[in-house]
């Protein structure tokens, strides 16, 4: 998995009923955009976070 900063991360539920968390990736911890990423999600709350093979890095637009 590999990353920028202004990419979005998709965690999806592991459970029925649980809602998918989204984020923006405000800093790459690892080598070369490897984890971990230190994620500001959407409610507000930020995290050192370890991405599992439940979650997505969506690239964010860039100009051209």
């Amino acid at each position: 998995m590999h990353a920028t900063v202004g990419d979005r991360l998709l965690v999806h539920g592991t459970v029925v009923g649980e809602h998918e968390k989204r984020g923006e990736i405000i800093e790459v911890r690892g080598p070369g955009g490897e984890p971990p990423y230190v994620v500001r999600f959407d409610d507000g709350h930020t995290g050192l976070v370890f991405p599992g093979p439940d979650a997505v890095v969506v690239p964010a637009q860039r100009g051209s």
